[in-house]
């Protein structure tokens, strides 16, 4: 048996999330789908991140056990010739040491939310971006952001279904900027809690508008309260960068 990491892209728009579900499609079944008809296999794809519905990927990392004498390249191009017209992509394949796992093995993961800041409806954007038609200070939001970074108590943007044990989160990095229309949010933590970057978007935009001083963002995360957050910002324009991982010796592409 071998185990292989792989780089996975996606749009989220038409899945129920990451995590398979019993009465909805999700990223893992259509890649647990896919090994099986590749190699007859029944097989675990782990993920990163759980991803909610309608979140997209640019670099999801996952594994996967393999026991059909294989090798990197024919994983590739076999998972994406079975996942199409699926919009789930494998961008690259590696194998690794059976130490290695998607999930546990990861050190920070990374997330960028989209905003496009324009009055006209999106059309190549649409269910890929949160467009808000009023003119937004993305230097204030920047400035707010800054009071999330460190190690907190993140009750404030945890959702109420939120599952983790603790809502003490340490976030390593966030930063608003803007390019035209386009405003990016990005973000990294060695974990996130339910619906965090997506409640940090919806309560910076906020600030944006000029409805909240800078200064708001630091009181609400310090009241610990739910009810104090802003709105939860769409799915839309959410998406998994990038996982970040300790050294690890691949073996070769054709091994």
């Amino acid at each position: 048996m071998a185990r292989y990491k792989l780089l996975i892209e996606y749009d989220g728009k038409d899945y129920a999330g990451w995590q398979r579900q019993k009465n909805a499609p999700s990223i893992q079944q259509a890649l647990e789908e896919a090994v099986v008809a590749f190699c007859g296999e029944v097989a675990t794809v782990q993920g990163a991140g759980r991803t909610d519905a309608g979140v997209h990927a640019i670099g999801m990392i996952a594994h996967v056990d393999i026991e059909k004498p294989t090798n990197a390249a024919t994983v590739q191009d076999a998972l994406n010739f079975h996942l199409s017209p699926a919009p789930v992509s494998i961008l690259d394949v590696h194998a690794v040491s059976d130490e290695f796992h998607a999930r546990f093995s990861c050190v920070a993961r990374h997330y960028v939310y989209k905003i496009i800041n324009r009055r006209a409806p999106l059309s190549l954007d649409a269910g890929r971006a949160w467009r808000i038609g009023t003119p937004l200070d993305d230097k204030a939001m920047h400035k707010a952001a800054q009071y999330l970074k460190g190690k907190h108590d993140f009750t404030t943007f945890r959702a109420s279904i939120c599952q983790a044990q603790s809502p003490v989160k340490t976030l390593d990095f966030i930063e608003v900027q803007r390019n035209g229309a386009l405003i990016e949010m990005r973000c990294h933590a060695p974990s996130f809690l339910h619906n965090q970057v997506r409640s940090f978007a919806g309560s910076l935009i906020e600030v944006g508008k000029g409805r909240w001083a800078p200064d708001k963002i630091r009181q609400i995360l310090s009241a610990k309260q739910r009810s104090a957050c802003g709105q939860v910002a769409p799915p839309d324009g959410l998406y998994f960068v990038q996982a970040d991982y300790p050294p690890v010796g691949y073996k070769s592409k054709t091994a």
